[in-house]
């Protein structure tokens, strides 16, 4: 591992390691399942607007879509991969691209490939978190990465040494950056896909790093920590942002209508399952019903073993 310290502006690519180079993708391609397990890709970084930047995942397993988002007098960086390896090929595409200045750093949530690689960063580099994903990280990410470890032997080398970095700032809902030029509202607005989740929204150039949040025609994860009540006041509250590129964490980058579109299937899903609470019906049979009705409304979306979970979330917070 190369631990940076100093001005991480004075890194180059030549005094890090020797590159790897995977080879380049057009803007916009996803291919699928390419290069190895939990490793991003290098060389492969996209420009998504006037500022933002996106080192994608290729489809990759335990790989999230990183942000880099460029103004004249600091970077931010949004998700950092899975442990130092990931996290110094961030940093080589972040010196490609930026102009200097201060390095801001925010995870959208405590798992580890997209946190643990902040460990990593340099030490002027400033952590920036919701107080949510923190309580995430003191009460559960212990376990997170206990259980991560035992995922394969590539994962758990790739996490030797990890530890969650201690944060700088801490904030509530929101919290604004300007990096000279352009500003960035990071929003921590409820329970979703984990407690402390948290999207960036790039004013002017109209991109929301959506996190776990926003899927691109794919069924959102559930934790024991998700609410479906509070998913769609999230979703109700970003979209007047309207975005005109949404980047998930993990998958194909899309529009502002994906916002629309997670709010129709879990509309979809509550009202399904309330009424089946209302009929006398089981919490098994209710998310029995409603992933064989949601796979067929929505035959195109990927990951459809989420539904059960979802339907279990709503059927418990039904009335």
């Amino acid at each position: 591992m190369v631990r940076m310290t100093g001005r991480w502006t004075l890194v180059r690519v030549g005094l890090l390691l020797t590159a790897w180079v995977w080879g380049t993708v057009p803007a916009g391609a996803q291919p699928a399942a390419s290069g190895p397990e939990a490793m991003l890709r290098e060389n492969t970084t996209v420009r998504v607007s006037e500022h933002v930047y996106v080192l994608p995942d290729h489809d990759v397993r335990l790989v999230p879509n990183v942000g880099i988002v460029v103004g004249s007098r600091a970077t931010l960086v949004v998700d950092t991969g899975l442990g130092a390896a990931n996290a110094e090929i961030v940093l080589r595409e972040v010196v490609k691209v930026s102009r200097g200045g201060a390095l801001y750093v925010v995870s959208t949530h405590y798992h580890p490939e997209h946190a643990i690689g902040e460990m990593a960063f340099p030490d002027t580099a400033t952590i920036v978190r919701a107080r949510a994903q923190q309580r995430d990280i003191d009460e559960l990410g212990a376990d997170m990465l206990a259980r991560f470890r035992g995922f394969t032997p590539r994962v758990s080398e790739l996490l030797r040494g990890a530890r969650y970095r201690p944060a700088d700032v801490l904030f509530d809902r929101e919290h604004e950056l300007d990096l000279g030029g352009v500003r960035v509202r990071l929003l921590a607005l409820g329970p979703t896909h984990t407690r402390g989740d948290t999207m960036a929204f790039v004013e002017g150039d109209g991109v929301l790093l959506a996190g776990d949040v926003v899927m691109n025609h794919r069924f959102v994860s559930f934790s024991a920590e998700s609410s479906v009540d509070a998913w769609l006041r999230v979703l109700e509250a970003v979209a007047p942002l309207r975005p005109v590129h949404v980047v998930p964490s993990h998958g194909a980058m899309g529009d502002g209508s994906l916002i629309g579109g997670q709010r129709a299937y879990l509309e979809a899903l509550r009202t399904r399952v309330r009424a089946d609470k209302a009929a006398g019906r089981t919490a098994d049979d209710a998310a029995d019903r409603a992933d064989a009705a949601l796979r067929e409304r929505f035959p195109d979306w990927g990951r459809p073993n989420g539904i059960s979970g979802a339907a279990r979330v709503a059927y418990g917070e039904a009335p």
